[in-house]
Order: C-alpha cells, then sequence, then structure tokens
C-alpha cells in the first residue's frame, strides 16, 4: 500500500511539472498540411539556405552596329542565344569599335567593369587583345578570325568556305552571262580564301563562268558597297556574290534585276527577287560552349575551326526560282561535306595564271588555308599588295 501511494505522489509531480511548461510558452509541435514531408537531417548537417547563381560579366567588342544586317548582326544573335542559354550571363556589348588601339580601351574597360571573358568579333582586334590578355592572365580571351594565342586568349572561327563553296554551285548554275561579280572587303587570307571557295563551286557548275573581284576595303559602307556592285553590274555580270557587312550589293542586284547571293546572315528580306540563298553563321552553340569553358575550369587555350558539321556555318533557304537539279546538286555536295568525304581544297588546283598549286590526289591543310594570298583558275582581280 506505501508502494502504490509513493507512485501517485510521483505521477502527480510529474502531471503539475508538464502543466507548468505549457503555461510558460514553450514550443508545440507544428501541425503539418496534408502532403508535407518533413526534412530528414543528416547527423551534422547545418541548414542552409539554397545560393543563388551568381551573376558573370562577359564582354564582346563589335566592329560595326547589330543593326547591319551582316556580321555583326549574326554576333549579336549569338549576344542573345548566350543570355537565353546561360540565365546568369550578362553581356556587355560595345558597338562599332574601330581596329585601332581604340579596341585595347574598350577591351581593358570591359575588364574593369567585371567581365570575366572577352570576346572580340573581328580580325583586326588581334594584336590590341593580346596586349590586354597578357595584362590580366585571370581572364579569359576569345579572339575571333585571327591566329594569335596565349595562354588565357584563342581563337575562333568557322568554315565558311565550305558554305561559300555551295553557294558558288547555285551562282554558277544561275548565270546566263557566265561573268560574276565578287564584291570583297580587305585583301586577308579570310577574304581570299572565301573568294577561292565561291570560284571553284562556280567552276564545278559551269566550267566557262568567270568571277570578277572588286575591292572596297571597308567591312561596313552600305553606300560605298552598294556602289561596287553597281559598277560590276554595269560591266555586265548578271550575279553579284559578297563579302561585306551589309545589303547594299544585295539591293544593286535587285534594282538591276540581277542575282545575288548574301553572307553573314540571310538576306533574302533586302533582295527578295534577287537573293538565291546566303553563306550564313551560327555563333550562339560556340559562345555557350566557350563561356562555359572559362566558368568550369576546362578552357584550354587553342583555335577553334568548325565547320558545317558542327552548324556554325550553314546555307540560307533557297529562293523558290532555284531549278530542283540545282538544289539536290547543293544538298549532295553538303551531305559529303559533311561527313568528311569531299574537301573544297582538294587538287588538282591551279592559280589564276595556270600554275599548278595543288596536285591531283593531295589537299591543302589548315595552314596552307589560313595563309592563302593567291586566287584560283576563273578570278579575275588582283590581290593589292
Amino acid at each position: 500500500m506505501k508502494e502504490m501511494k509513493k507512485y501517485l505522489v510521483v505521477l502527480l509531480v510529474l502531471a503539475m511539472v508538464f502543466s507548468m511548461i505549457g503555461c510558460n510558452g514553450a514550443e508545440e509541435e507544428p501541425v503539418e498540411e496534408p502532403g508535407d514531408e518533413p526534412a530528414v537531417e543528416e547527423p551534422g548537417d547545418e541548414p542552409a539556405d539554397e545560393p543563388a547563381d551568381e551573376m558573370v560579366k562577359v564582354g564582346m567588342i563589335y566592329i560595326g552596329p547589330p543593326g547591319d544586317a551582316g556580321w555583326t548582326y549574326a554576333h549579336d544573335q549569338g549576344r542573345q542565344y548566350l543570355e537565353d542559354q546561360m540565365p546568369n550571363v550578362e553581356v556587355i556589348y560595345v558597338e562599332s569599335v574601330a581596329e585601332s588601339s581604340d579596341s585595347e580601351r574598350v577591351m581593358t574597360e570591359l575588364v574593369e567593369q567585371g567581365c570575366s571573358v572577352v570576346f572580340a568579333t573581328s580580325f583586326g582586334y588581334m594584336d590590341f587583345m593580346l596586349n590586354v590578355a597578357n595584362k590580366y592572365p585571370d581572364v579569359t580571351f576569345y579572339h575571333c578570325s585571327g591566329y594569335k594565342t596565349a595562354a588565357n586568349m584563342s581563337t575562333y572561327f568557322g568554315r565558311i568556305y565550305q558554305a561559300r563553296y555551295l553557294t558558288g554551285l547555285v551562282a554558277g548554275a544561275m548565270t546566263e552571262a557566265n561573268e560574276i561579280g565578287y564584291i570583297a572587303a580587305h585583301p586577308i587570307p579570310e577574304v581570299i580564301r572565301g573568294i577561292n571557295a565561291f570560284t571553284i563551286g562556280v567552276r564545278d557548275a559551269n566550267p566557262d563562268a568567270n568571277v570578277n573581284v572588286v575591292w572596297t576595303n571597308t567591312w561596313y559602307d552600305p553606300a560605298k558597297e552598294k556602289d561596287a556592285a553597281q559598277g560590276s553590274l554595269d560591266a555586265g555580270v548578271d550575279v553579284i556574290a559578297q563579302h561585306q557587312d551589309t545589303p547594299g550589293p544585295q539591293q544593286a542586284a535587285q534594282d538591276a534585276g540581277a542575282f545575288a547571293i548574301g553572307y553573314n546572315t540571310d538576306m533574302s528580306t533586302f533582295a527578295p527577287d534577287a537573293n538565291l540563298t546566303s553563306a550564313v553563321w551560327n555563333w550562339g552553340p560556340y559562345y555557350v560552349s566557350a563561356v562555359q569553358a572559362a566558368l568550369d575550369g576546362s578552357y584550354a587555350e587553342g583555335q577553334y575551326w568548325g565547320g558545317m558539321e558542327d552548324g556554325i556555318v550553314d546555307l540560307a533557304p533557297m529562293n523558290a526560282i532555284v531549278p530542283a537539279d540545282v538544289l539536290a546538286d547543293v544538298d549532295a555536295k553538303k551531305a559529303v561535306i559533311m561527313d568528311g568525304s569531299f574537301h573544297v581544297f582538294a587538287g588538282p588546283l591551279n592559280d589564276q595564271d595556270g600554275n599548278e598549286m595543288v596536285a591531283d590526289g593531295e589537299m591543302m591543310d589548315d595552314g596552307a588555308l589560313l595563309s592563302m594570298m593567291w586566287f584560283v583558275e576563273g578570278v579575275n582581280g588582283v590581290i593589292p599588295q
């Protein structure tokens, strides 16, 4: 009986204690809503907030305005694609930067604004970017179309000559005068390589056709480039091709009732009757992979030169007036370019004076292509010294 009394006393004391705790504001167990699952913490884990993606600044400099409908427009489309695909990336771009020491100042300012990756989108920026890269070893630099590199500076470009060869097939098939005009920017290997690839395509489709080159020494001058095309049309060409950043030559062909081959982007909007197709760029996927490499530590100094198989170069849609047999020929050649079984600069190839430059069964390597400073047979024109 005494033992029973002891147990009752203990129980009474415990009841009073729990009652006092409740009255002094002890926290009650939270009520879970239906469907909530309590988090299970491992021993030693501390609850932490989910970190937000840190914004990354990327710089770009353009040779012209994004509204040029050509070279800079294509790069700006790539910039927009980059920002869409990588929401934590903010691109600071500066347009119409001269290929001079001023570009070095602009690139320096981009770095000082916090850009950890910088792209320069024209050949003439090469040496100036190299100077800036040497001053900022912790920043990653990418230069378009050049050939100089450093530990933190790489180059990138695409084999646009493949697309130019295909546009040459179209131009060669569509000319009736057998005289084609080519409005060219500056006498550098990139431009000369494109003229030659186009001419090889023209001659594969039409061995009697010639390509007549006119130099403007401009990248972006709509009026001058249109005037140069008009001069060629007045001289008797009936197709105009171009290595220019504006649709000026396309518009001249439209006005003259001739045909035209565009460059950089689909230029059919500016010359819907004249434009047959265009050799076009698709920079976006490359910009994503280049920025990602710089951010995740996989960057390595190098020289990217992608082709049609990478999707960085391609053809714009064909004009409906291009015959079905020409479309079939273009599609067949595009397929063998992409699978690697056909090379645009395979021999035999002669220069414009008839001298053998590439023997039958041989093929120009990348070093020879990147330094090309001669015209193939079928080109009428002079390379200024």
